[in-house]
């Protein structure tokens, strides 16, 4: 097609950056301060037909704009770039390609990336130095022009305070598409997780906040299409601002912001898992989509003295280049769209070690974090940090700066470890139940900073924790290589599903012990979507690509014991503000009692002998903080019974608070037990069991 002017385009504004309506037609603004020329594409309803290309006129900064009267919402569109091909000095321009504007708020359709999107000609000896002359316009979606969104009420927020969230990490298809009582339209999408049935599972659950896995547009690897399979986790984004279009329902795009108000009436709070290390344009040889085509150097980290090749601090191919002013500000103007325009209520960021990267390494104070806790809108939302990456020095883990919450990987291990039998675990144990105190307790963070889980999307399910002693990948196609070789998982006897009662009992009893442990625990609990009903991958501890039921929740083979005891133990969690404490307790005496915010006994009374690698128990007293101001204080007090052994055992209760009586409240071998006075202080632990204690009133 030949280029295209019109006397209708005006010079605009290079503010702000994207296509933005105001009634009357678009402003156009694009960053690319190595570009030659920006173009405007314009399509025909259908996306099959460009009709015309309009070089933006004017340039300030490194922003091309122009103003295009009568651009109206619902218009489809794409940017070209033109500029140098010299892929060694790190520009790879080339207009034959269609390129996604990187503020889209809508795209027609998925992306597929094929030979027609690579910059290069793939058959060509000099791979990725030579220059491909096909057009990528039919292989590509369109952006879609549209109106810009009501801001979202402040009232309309739940505003749950950190110490008294409950996450419940779901991805946004796999958690509804087996759902028996929604309608076949209806599962996986984004409408779906907020079905009436789903908030009432939801609500009686008694999580708070919904963690979606990524839900902005993104992109099949294409090496797991070629095997038939797809990126179904979702940790492949091309577009910061546009729902991803396969997860529309009935709804279509409005669907997610529909569904965030609903979750928001019913109290949950929504946080997104989001991408900004990396891009779906993978490396060097990868497909050139949206910031590769507009301006390569400056989107991503270049290699010194080989700028062909990609900084890979991510494993994913390329790194984000967040030390640009214009890639950082993409970033931010990104999250603030879904808190502002959608709802949203924080942010999970993917790798986020790589988010904090200078020239020198990982710096807490770091440009990305520093311009977050400073914004006025994004300072006031959730904030969890996954702190590691691949690169070098790349695990942080209690590193980041307040106000982030990170995912501690530290405290699945040693939980896991401890119920396995594993030696020296109950020492790490102790730890990880207060908070991980010595990890985080510093520049004023908070308990809940750490954010405690069993499972999540990448690894072993909760049931396969039980059930698999190694991973059983086969079905991802790479001979079962990939995913964790380390799980600390425990088959109980027998590799897979069993039909020996004893097995079966024993596994169970595990998952109620490491259900129980992580809601008892300080700090902020996550409990993986399908967890609380028993849902298994059959082995699979990277299912990344399983689109299928190996991924998806499997609600027709719920277990319902298991799943009434996990509301119990929320709901016990709830009840009790000591478990929920944001002070760390480090055995201080309270001013009103004397008492120690936190003591440790051992299982027969007495002190703990830390020094035994074969310590299997003990008993957690845990009291309100001696750092908690005495309006946040009631005399809540609860005595926890960790019997890891295969042994039952005798323990002795201290004295109970003037006036009050022990309670056996929760048992995990005994789960539908009711609650019970403690007539005795000496009480009987089952083996490999947690038995949690409360102080009720003398009658």
């Amino acid at each position: 097609m030949k280029t295209q002017t019109t006397r209708n385009l005006r010079a605009g504004s290079p503010a702000p950056l994207g296509v933005t309506w105001d009634g009357e037609g678009a402003n156009v603004a694009v960053f690319s301060e190595n570009a030659t020329q920006i173009e405007l594409c314009l399509f025909s309803e259908d996306g099959q037909r460009e009709t015309a290309r309009l070089p933006l006129p004017e340039k300030t900064g490194p922003v091309w704009h122009g103003y295009l009267p009568g651009l109206a919402p619902g218009a489809l569109y794409g940017l070209r770039a033109h500029g140098p091909y010299t892929p060694e000095r790190g520009h790879r321009f080339n207009p034959h390609k269609l390129l996604l504007d990187p503020y889209a708020r809508a795209l027609t359709d998925r992306v597929s990336a094929g030979d027609a999107t690579l910059g290069y000609d793939p058959a060509a000896a000099e791979g990725d130095l030579s220059f491909s002359t096909l057009d990528s316009a039919a292989a590509m979606p369109k952006c879609v022009v549209t109106a810009p969104p009501p801001p979202v009420p402040a009232a309309e927020r739940p505003d749950t305070p950190w110490a008294d969230t409950i996450l419940y990490e779901a991805h946004p298809k796999g958690l509804t598409q087996l759902w028996p009582d929604l309608p076949e339209d209806l599962r996986g999408s984004y409408e779906a997780l907020a079905a009436a049935p789903v908030l009432e599972h939801l609500v009686s659950l008694g999580i708070t906040a919904v963690e979606l896995l990524p839900v902005q547009a993104l992109v099949d690897d294409r090496r797991l299409v070629e095997m038939g399979l797809v990126n179904y986790w979702g940790y492949n984004t091309i577009g910061f601002f546009s729902p991803e279009p396969r997860y529309f329902g009935p709804a279509g795009p409005a669907g997610f912001r529909e569904t965030v108000r609903r979750l928001h009436a019913a109290g949950l709070e929504v946080v997104l898992d989001v991408v900004y290390n990396h891009t779906a344009e993978s490396d060097q040889n990868g497909p050139t989509l949206s910031f590769r085509g507009l301006d390569n150097a400056a989107y991503y980290r270049l290699q010194q003295g080989q700028k062909r090749l990609y900084v890979n601090d991510t494993g994913c191919g390329n790194t984000l280049n967040l030390a640009h002013p214009y890639v950082l500000r993409l970033v931010l103007d990104s999250l603030r769209w879904w808190v502002e325009a959608m709802g949203v209520d924080g942010f999970r960021f993917d790798l986020a070690t790589t988010l904090g990267r200078e020239a020198q390494g990982f710096d807490p104070s770091g440009g990305f974090f520093d311009a977050l806790r400073q914004d006025p809108v994004l300072s006031r939302v959730k904030l969890i940090a996954e702190p590691w990456d691949i690169g070098p020095g790349g695990y942080r883990l209690g590193e980041f700066p307040p106000p982030f919450a990170e995912w501690n990987d530290a405290f699945r291990d040693g939980v896991r470890k401890f119920w396995r039998g594993d030696a020296h675990a109950a020492q790490n144990m102790a730890e990880r139940l207060l908070g991980s105190a010595g990890t985080f307790d510093r520049d004023g963070r908070r308990s809940w900073s750490s954010v405690n889980y069993v499972a999540c999307h990448d690894g072993f399910t909760l049931a396969d924790v039980t059930t698999y002693s190694g991973k059983h990948n086969e079905a991802n196609g790479e001979e079962n290589r990939d995913g964790h070789d380390e799980n600390f998982s425990d088959n109980n006897g027998e590799e897979g599903e069993s039909e020996d009662t004893e097995i079966r009992l024993r596994r169970a009893r595990r998952r109620r012990n490491l259900l129980a442990t992580l809601f008892l625990a300080q700090g902020t609990p996550m409990l993986r979507a399908g967890d609380e009903i028993g849902d298994s991958q059959q082995g699979n501890n990277n299912a990344y690509c399983q689109d299928n039921p190996i991924s998806w929740v499997d609600w027709p083979a719920a277990d319902p014991a298991l799943l009434g005891f996990t509301r119990r133990v929320i709901a016990f969690r709830k009840a009790h503000p000591c478990l929920r404490q944001p002070w760390f307790l480090h055995g201080r005496k309270r001013r009103e009692d004397g008492q120690e915010d936190v003591k440790w006994l051992g299982l027969h009374g007495g002190q703990v002998n830390w020094r035994d690698p074969g310590l299997a128990g003990f008993c957690l007293v845990l009291r309100e903080s001696a750092e908690a101001p005495d309006y946040a204080t009631d005399g809540d007090v609860v005595v926890l019974a960790f019997n890891g052994s295969h042994r039952p055992v005798t323990t002795l209760l201290p004295a109970p608070p003037k006036g009050r009586v022990w309670v056996r409240a929760l048992d995990t071998a005994q789960p539908e037990a009711p609650k019970s006075v403690c007539r005795d202080k000496r009480q009987d632990l089952p083996a490999e069991a947690l038995v949690a204690f409360e102080s009720g009133e003398l009658l």
